[in-house]
């Protein structure tokens, strides 16, 4: 089976044998062998919830190092909107795109540009498609990848346009190509994300074949760098921002929704909330809404790990920011961009299945259940697994033992016990 590529990876000689991790991973991907935190990459999601959760920092995140601006000789800079909300005291984004460029960047287009484009073109697409509704948001990557191995059943409801930072990524090679004569593998299009889902999804594109982001740096690296940078002295009539309330908005639990000009929505944040939106629409219980908004990290794209501000400081920055801009800049006149759409379509990964087949899967979830009676249901997790159920299964799989579960391993210990006491 296809595997995905990761950000989120394990330090070993940092990991203290804790259960902290396996409590909190949403898919349930992280055990606990021989006193390590091990991350099953094929049930993992990238959302980041173990590197928030982890006090050793053993859990960490793979992105590139701002050296990578070396590598090209022309730069753009893609700032996630939610980069506004790190600072103090900001009115004009120009501020914050102008220090880019002053660290280092050769120019800057914004991904809230994108969003705005986005939103415009779905109010469209929601109209034309009255009979497949609700849709779902397709700009966070965690809530893909979860509806891809958990909800199946979900995934026709996902939009079919791709994320704002892939259109940001293709609008602002054009230019830079047009700006310079350069040929495009001479410029370098990098994203500043505010977590590592975002990377794992420029690394591994979800409904294209390749990106047009060729690197990705963390918003936590780049903040410390802007700071020396910021000031509003110089180049005040150069105007770097191109996007308006809505686009920025994007960076906010509920942004996009609203951009949608629409009160048909639901907007939800934090991945414990998703999960159970999601298994309440594949239940059915939402009949009339034109769209749901998810976004694993509470408060939107701002509480992402690689972020610096509290999640919810920096939403009312956002909104602050928001005060000082137009309503929108860029309109797309009733069209649909180029290379707005998915390539290829979403496909369901049966990641958690226990079986090659129907059958085999059958009697293997029939085993389980015989196992979870056998073992306490006191989801203690000193098995290494974060529940019974999930140590049944990973009976099932091979991968554990009965005795890993310390009450099994002390019954078996007594019943041995008490033979030695019958032979004497």
């Amino acid at each position: 089976m296809e595997e995905f590529y990761h950000s989120v990876h394990l330090d070993s000689s940092l990991c203290k044998g804790c259960i902290n991790c396996i409590k909190r991973c949403p898919t349930q991907a992280i055990r606990v062998h021989n006193g390590k935190a091990v991350i099953k990459k094929e049930f993992c999601i990238d959302c980041g919830e173990c590197i928030r959760i982890c006090p050793h920092h053993a859990k960490q995140a793979t992105y590139d190092s701002l050296d990578v601006l070396k590598n090209y000789e022309y730069t753009v800079a893609l700032p996630a909107p939610s980069l506004y909300g790190q600072f103090n005291n900001i009115d004009d984004a120009n501020i914050i795109l102008r220090a880019l460029i002053k660290m280092g960047f050769d120019d800057v287009y914004e991904v809230s540009a994108a969003a705005e484009m986005v939103s415009e073109m779905s109010r469209r697409y929601i109209a034309e498609h009255e009979q497949d509704k609700p849709f779902i948001s397709t700009a966070c990557p965690t809530v893909v990848r979860l509806i891809r191995v958990r909800f199946p059943n979900l995934i026709p409801h996902l939009f079919p346009f791709n994320a704002p930072v892939d259109i940001a990524a293709a609008i602002a090679r054009k230019r830079a190509m047009e700006k310079t004569g350069l040929p495009s593998e001479k410029i370098g299009i990098i994203f500043i994300s505010p977590c590592p889902a975002k990377v794992a999804a420029c690394k591994d594109v979800i409904g294209n074949d390749t990106s047009e982001v060729d690197a990705v740096v963390a918003i936590k690296d780049v903040y410390p760098k802007l700071l020396p940078h910021m000031s509003y002295d110089d180049d005040l009539e150069v105007d770097h921002v191109r996007s308006g309330r809505i686009g920025v908005g994007w960076g906010n639990s509920g942004g996009e929704a609203g951009g949608l000009l629409t009160d048909s929505y639901l907007a939800a944040d934090g991945i414990e909330n998703v999960i159970r939106v999601l298994e309440d629409l594949e239940d059915q219980k939402f009949t009339d809404l034109d769209f749901i908004e998810l976004d694993a990290c509470s408060g939107g794209c701002v509480g992402g790990v690689l972020t610096v501000e509290n999640p919810y400081v920096a939403q009312a920055k956002l909104k602050k920011l928001c005060k000082y801009l137009p309503v929108a800049r860029n309109h797309m006149n009733g069209k649909y961009l180029d290379n707005a759409f998915f390539q290829k379509p979403i496909e369901f990964k049966p990641v958690f299945k226990l079986g090659k087949t129907f059958a085999e899967s059958f009697d293997k979830m029939q085993q389980v259940e015989d196992l979870c009676v056998k073992l306490p249901g006191l989801d203690c997790g000193s098995c290494g697994a974060p529940t019974c159920k999930t140590l049944a299964e990973d009976i099932v799989r091979g991968e554990a033992s009965e005795k890993d579960c310390i009450f099994v391993l002390r019954k078996y210990i007594s019943l041995i016990s008490d033979d030695i006491d019958d032979d004497d």
